[in-house]
């Protein structure tokens, strides 16, 4: 089968990924072989392959945003059956043992491991994912359209939570790709007022476009202040603006797995009466069935730019550069 592996981890003008030709897995026991249909593009994706992010596993094929239909299980599966589409996430494994497994919190296992770093992933035609791990999915969206809600989606949801935002509360996005861009469409379905501040044109329209308030400049303030912000690109440097337009007792959620160094912040500008930064660290599979239930009853508008899985490393390019507007995906077997 063809799949991409990153050979050499560094900045996409150095061609870190490679096209190879490597056997088909074959799942092991408790798991299901999916053939990958479509995969999305993640910036997590573009983390692993330039390097942001230590090497897990060499030669890794990165991906963790995949829909597919399951071809081979392994054995002991029950839950799923030959023919079934199904989705593969970042989160794969977890012990189950420890204590924030036991009180509900697995998204902070020591032990957890994550498809398309500590395990190759979708920039392929197959992959292999845990059953336990493996998401069924709603009915109603392209398989290009429900890649993007198996990161982008879920980790957005979690993300708003974090950020604690009040009922019809002000919510602000910092950061408008792929992940914000479904984020904004959940909380605006739930009665939050949105104002977006990111750096492209392109984007702000379509923050526009899926019902924002408003939309300006990363370091613009917004024309309200903020019962919630949450920020989604990877610069440290947007904490401090973010902070700033937060009301009183207001929550920053910082969404990514990297972020830049953050500047010094000010304890009276940045964080008196009572304004909190917190971190997400990737999900729950609770988060998970929770976020694909209420894509399942209110539809989404996914932005996902289309390429071929050969020319994924030209996806990611295009992702550093700032390219793509909403969440690009790779389609691999058409369906």
């Amino acid at each position: 089968m063809r799949a991409w592996q990153v050979r050499r981890p560094g900045a996409m003008s150095t061609s870190p990924l490679t096209l190879a030709t490597v056997p088909v897995p074959e799942p092991g026991p408790g798991e299901l072989l999916v053939a990958v249909r479509a995969c999305g593009v993640c910036r997590t994706d573009l983390h692993v392959t330039e390097g942001d992010l230590p090497v897990h596993r060499p030669n890794v094929t990165p991906g963790h945003e995949v829909v597919g239909e399951v071809v081979g299980i392994g054995d002991g599966v029950t839950a799923f059956a030959p023919g079934e589409r199904v989705g593969v996430a970042w989160l794969r494994h977890t012990c189950g043992s420890c204590r924030f497994c036991l009180r509900g919190q697995e998204n902070l296992c020591p032990a957890s491991l994550y498809t398309g770093w500590d395990a190759d992933g979708g920039y392929a035609e197959f992959t292999t994912v845990p059953a336990a791990f493996a998401l069924p999915l709603p009915t109603g969206y392209a398989d290009e359209a429900l890649a993007p809600l198996l990161c982008a989606g879920i980790i957005g949801y979690r993300a708003l939570l974090r950020a604690d935002l009040p009922e019809k509360g002000r919510l602000g996005i910092y950061g408008f790709g792929g992940s914000a861009h479904l984020t904004a469409q959940v909380a605006i379905a739930q009665g939050a007022e949105v104002h977006v501040m990111t750096r492209g044109r392109q984007a702000r329209e379509l923050a526009l476009d899926l019902g924002a308030a408003s939309a300006q400049g990363a370091t613009d303030m917004p024309p309200v202040a903020l019962d919630a912000a949450i920020l989604f690109a990877p610069v440290g440097e947007l904490v401090l603006p973010a902070l700033e337009a937060l009301d009183r007792g207001g929550t920053l959620s910082i969404a990514g797995i990297h972020l830049s160094d953050i500047p010094a912040l000010n304890y009276q500008r940045h964080l008196f009466q009572e304004r909190q930064v917190r971190s997400v660290t990737s999900n729950t599979r609770a988060d998970a069935h929770a976020f694909l239930d209420f894509a399942s009853r209110h539809r989404l508008e996914v932005t996902s730019p289309q390429y071929p899985l050969d020319r994924a490393d030209v996806a990611l390019a295009d992702l550093s550069a700032g390219r793509i507007s909403g969440a690009a995906v790779l389609i691999v077997q058409p369906s």
